[in-house]
């Protein structure tokens, strides 16, 4: 196996998204974006139901950071695989839980 400096989690449902479709695409799209980037090293993985979907599907987690990103669409894609997977920088505004700190966003934020 490759060396891999994150690996990426991404749930592809069937319940956060209309029978997983939407978010089969999103894990196609994110290996093709990950692929076009020079000196990107990471390592994805489609999971089944996370239970977190109350968020927003998809989800993704990005490791070791332990990130947890919601409401997956291509300009969040983009913003995750530049920002994070690329510079190391979360996206906070993209996330609702970090690993050993719980939710990120009071009641009143959490979408509907």
């Amino acid at each position: 196996m490759k060396i891999h400096q994150r690996h990426v989690l991404m749930c592809v449902g069937p319940r956060c998204t209309e029978d997983g479709v939407r978010s089969q695409a999103m894990f196609e799209l994110m290996g093709r974006k990950i692929d076009a980037t020079a000196g990107l090293a990471v390592k994805r993985t489609r999971s089944h139901c996370m239970l977190a979907c109350r968020n927003g599907g998809p989800i993704a987690v990005v490791y070791p950071e332990g990130s947890w990103y919601h409401g997956i669409d291509e300009a969040a894609l983009d913003r995750i695989v530049d920002e994070h997977l690329l510079h190391g920088r979360e996206v906070p505004e993209l996330m609702f839980h970090r690993l050993g700190e719980g939710d990120l966003c009071a009641p009143e934020q959490e979408p509907q």
